[in-house]
């Protein structure tokens, strides 16, 4: 079972995130829970997704909780509207190509975790140094020397050096 494609609109609003230093509050929060969501397969605020899987079988679906609302099986060039059997490992697919109209996530606080995750990635990405991005940097006034480095990449791997993605551990894809 391959699922190909997975169209997820963004929801309306994501939950406010409290706690955090000026410097954080400033960043565009949506970004940072997109960026959470892009890790995890989790989502805490309702929203419709689109899914398209080839093969037949057993399936499940990759984000989490998700509640079919309609599927069909693609019978040559038109979709003709399927009920799917709930199986032992998942859902029961038609051979094919199935497209699944769905809803995913839930309108449930998150736990606090995610909560945290957020805080720790908006506060990492928040670093107001002038020395972000540079992979080394040194000064020696005297008997006073200063060193400091910091991989090209910190940004791209906020999510691991920020400790966020320990926090999101459970809520990763499976």
């Amino acid at each position: 079972m391959d699922t190909l494609k997975i169209i997820e609109n963004p929801p309306e609003a994501y939950p406010a995130v409290s706690g955090l230093s000026a410097q954080a509050a400033e960043l565009e929060a949506v970004a940072i829970w997109q960026r959470i969501e892009a890790y995890i397969a989790w989502r805490w605020v309702s929203r419709p997704v689109i899914l398209t899987v080839d093969g037949c079988g057993d399936w499940e679906p990759p984000l989490n909780p998700t509640t079919i609302d309609q599927a069909y099986s693609c019978s040559g060039s038109d979709w003709t509207p399927v009920d799917l059997a709930f199986g032992p490992l998942g859902f029961m697919l038609p051979d094919g190509l199935t497209k699944i109209e769905a809803t995913v996530g839930t309108d449930e606080t998150p736990p606090a975790a995610v909560f945290e995750a957020f805080r720790r990635l908006a506060e990492y990405l928040a670093d107001e140094t002038d020395r972000a991005g540079l992979s080394q940097y040194s000064v020696k006034v005297g008997q006073i020397e200063e060193s400091y480095s910091r991989s090209v990449s910190w940004v791209a791997r906020a999510m691991q050096h920020s400790g966020a993605g320990d926090l999101l551990r459970p809520y990763r894809r499976a």
